[in-house]
């Protein structure tokens, strides 16, 4: 029962803002301390992250990987709920359960004598900031690994890619008149659906990959209009696209460029992530997830973004690989509690088996 008890406890701290996520980091940092796991915290915008590791410093090295961030909820989601074998909360996914776990498994891994484990917590996976972030901080502290397990839901299965982002703004123009002869005017609300339709149309929208049937294109925002009695003559939309790792942004932008009656006028991006399946860091994670899922633990793809990319861009192998659940971002998210315990279970064997795997001795 400690993974749900903990998992409950990260629950109730409203991160979507930055006081819960510094409220929440003192919890985690005391909660490493009042088991002798001495933690630190370094800043980003202000923010904490934090880290800790336990092993020996001269040992291959594995960062496990997770923030403290989310999406705004419901107040009601702040409260954790069970229902059966599921744990109902903002977070409960994505992704306080699979830190709460981690918690847990590195306290129990803490006199491994050939592996080196450590932890960061970072504040600023779910942010729109693209320079300044947590996980990029850890890259320029050299808070890093031989390999890194970020705890996005996976299912426990390991997910080796994962889709770039592309965020665009884009400003639609009308022409205004009187609400009582909207027929005078144009209306560029309708016009910016217009758009956006079409966006979801475009060649690129319609491309798949190995493991991905698609990108995802969601209207995230939707601004416009300053008068109720007035046809807005601006819109501005926030296109959410999260593309797939062969395509090229860039290009995607030129095609959505070609659409008459809308202009970019920002955007915002991050690659997408990709790691080599075969490797023995892979293959060692999914034979110690296997066991938990009943079956074999399958490489694959995960439609969010992952800030695994600011490892990968480093040159160190990532993936992530989170507990079950579902609802991440909705009104009914919830992780199973007893996949926790698997999920805790499988980063102890996978650390456990990995020093053979790497000398050879096990195929």
């Amino acid at each position: 029962m400690a993974e749900r008890a903990l998992t409950e406890k990260l629950i109730a701290y409203d991160t979507s803002a930055p006081e819960g996520i510094r409220l929440a980091a003192g919890f985690v940092k005391g909660w490493l301390e009042a088991r002798d796991i001495e933690a630190r915290q370094i800043d980003v915008r202000g923010l904490p992250v934090t880290i800790a590791e336990v092993g020996p410093a001269d040992g291959t090295t594995v960062l496990l990987h997770g923030h403290l961030d989310v999406v705004p909820g419901r107040p009601g989601q702040f409260e954790p709920r069970v229902d059966g074998e599921r744990l109902f909360g903002r977070g409960a996914y994505d992704m306080k359960g699979a830190l709460a776990a981690m918690l847990l498994a590195l306290n129990d891994m803490r006199d491994t004598a050939e592996v080196r484990i450590r932890l960061a917590v970072v504040p600023d996976e779910e942010s729109e900031e693209e320079a300044e972030r947590g996980s990029d901080q850890l890259v320029r502290e050299g808070f890093v690994g031989d390999f890194v397990i970020t705890g996005e839901p996976t299912d426990l299965h390991v997910g080796v890619e994962a889709k770039g982002v592309l965020a665009a703004r884009l400003e639609v123009s009308g022409r205004a008149a009187h609400g009582a002869t909207p027929w005078l005017g144009e209306n560029a609300i309708l016009k910016a659906l217009d758009v956006f339709a079409a966006i979801e149309s475009l060649p690129f929208a319609q491309q798949s990959s190995e493991l991905f049937d698609r990108p995802s294109i969601n209207l995230g925002r939707i601004l416009g209009g300053d008068a109720l009695n007035k046809v807005p003559d601006t819109c501005v939309i926030d296109v959410d696209i999260r593309y797939l790792p062969e395509q090229d942004p860039a290009a995607i932008l030129d095609e959505i460029r070609e659409l008459p009656g809308a202009a970019v006028i920002s955007t915002f991006a991050r690659p997408p992530a990709s790691v080599d399946q075969d490797s023995v860091f892979v293959r060692t994670l999914c034979d110690a997830a296997a066991p938990h899922l009943g079956d074999e633990a399958l490489s694959v793809g995960r439609d969010g973004a992952s800030d695994a990319v600011s490892f990968l861009r480093a040159g160190i192998p990532a993936v992530e690989f989170g507990p079950v659940g579902a609802g991440h971002h909705g009104p009914e998210e919830w992780v199973s509690i007893p996949s926790l315990a698997g999920y805790r279970k499988a980063l102890i064997d996978f650390t456990a088996g990995l020093p053979a795997r790497l000398s050879g001795e096990v195929g």
